[in-house]
């Protein structure tokens, strides 16, 4: 090795400084612009955010049939929570508190199916005679009306639906199977649904201090903030939600019987069961009241029918969903519309019911955390998507 190598092998192997400048750039890096750099920084994360969403929402669909019942159970906690506590808060026992929660929902549902079942054994006769005059009618305008089909035409096509079901009847004996599946997932999912309300009404303070100790030790607090903040938000929009359904049932069944709708109780009740889901609970609901006033009142009832329906649609999506429910989450009432369509279309019906509070409860959390409310128990003063406080007096209040 001669002389001149010896010093260029000492410089290789001679330990560099180590710098700890963070705006060193390579030439690379300073030929592109900052901009591109900037949204290069930003394209990555947000990549790996969704990646990290996408994979919450398979594991989520993958044990569907856990987290279905975890989140009716948690709804319905939040309805029972006002009750519950006030119990609780008058020196009611634990026990006695949640034997009168679970007794007093199911004497209420239990009610509201006696009183369906009442009037549909009250109306029964009237039902079936009008049914019976309605497919007379029915046959009627098959032969005279723009159709002008013969007895023999239309026992042809009788005849066809038949042969059509007969070869079908392999397709309807699955579809049989699949109800059956179906409705042991939902036994099943009710049956933990129940225990799991039960649970979280005997200990939920205790659950969650468990789940807590998941988290680091120095994040505790905030965690443990921003998750009341967030379940005050889930129990003010199982509030709203009761509130909301109850005007639907209200207008709609009143609607019906002052219409000489048959079944007009049957019908409150069912508009009441699907409001808790939204957007699809109304519009099925509405669909079968109207149905109802088309077979026994005619075609002009029918009419009037549909019109406190869409009536009624119209007040709940415009007025009363976006605002009460948009004040009782916190979240602007676009965020609630977007939220609930999003979340049908993710996961059918459970993912619109379960969007808004879902959303809320991440909304009032973020806030929480990244106001540094949760340092001073305070409920956070306005939200991440919209808030219409000025900034001045958020600062006067905080």
């Amino acid at each position: 090795m001669s002389d001149e190598q010896r010093p260029r092998l000492r410089d290789l192997f001679r330990p560099r400084p180590v710098t700890t400048d963070r705006t060193v750039t390579t030439e690379a890096d300073e030929a592109v612009p900052i901009t591109l750099r900037v949204a290069a920084g930003y394209a990555w994360r947000l990549l790996l955010i969704a990646a990290a969403i996408g994979v919450f929402i398979w594991l989520v669909m993958l044990l569907k049939l856990l987290v279905i019942p975890l989140m009716v159970g948690i709804l319905i906690t939040a309805l029972l929570w006002p009750a519950f506590d006030w119990m609780l808060r008058h020196r009611f026992p634990r026990w006695l508190a949640i034997l009168v929660s679970l007794l007093g929902t199911a004497a209420i549902v239990g009610g509201l199916l006696w009183l369906v079942i009442w009037q549909v054994r009250v109306e029964l006769p009237d039902v079936q005679k009008s049914s019976t005059e309605a497919f007379e009618q029915f046959q009627v305008w098959l032969h005279d009306g723009p159709l002008n089909l013969s007895d023999t035409q239309i026992a042809d096509y009788l005849q066809q639906g038949l042969d059509m079901l007969n070869e079908q009847a392999q397709v309807l004996w699955s579809g049989a199977l699949a109800i059956g599946t179906t409705v042991g997932h939902v036994a099943t999912g009710a049956v933990l649904s129940l225990f799991i309300l039960i649970c979280l009404l005997a200990d939920g303070a205790g659950i969650w201090r468990w789940t807590l100790k998941l988290f680091p030790r120095n994040g505790r607090q905030a965690v443990d903030g921003a998750a009341r903040n967030g379940w005050k938000t889930i129990v003010n929009y199982a509030r709203t939600q009761l509130f909301v359904a109850t005007i639907d049932a209200v207008g709609i069944g009143l609607g019906a019987f002052l219409l000489q709708v048959p079944l007009a109780l049957p019908v409150a009740v069912l508009v009441f069961l699907g409001s808790f889901i939204p957007i699809v609970g109304a519009v099925v609901t509405g669909a079968v009241a109207v149905f109802l006033a088309l077979v026994y009142n005619g075609p002009w009832i029918a009419l009037w029918m549909l019109l406190v329906v869409l009536a009624v649609q119209q007040l709940e999506g415009h007025i009363l969903q976006p605002i009460l429910m948009g004040s009782a989450v916190k979240v602007h009432p676009l965020a609630v519309v977007l939220v609930v369509a999003g979340g049908a279309m993710i996961a059918g019906i459970p993912g619109a019911l379960f969007a808004v509070p879902l959303a809320a409860f991440v909304n009032v959390a973020a806030v929480t955390l990244s106001s540094g409310s949760w340092r001073t128990g305070v409920d956070p003063s306005g939200d991440l998507i919209w808030s219409t406080v000025p900034r001045e007096r958020r600062r006067r209040n905080q």
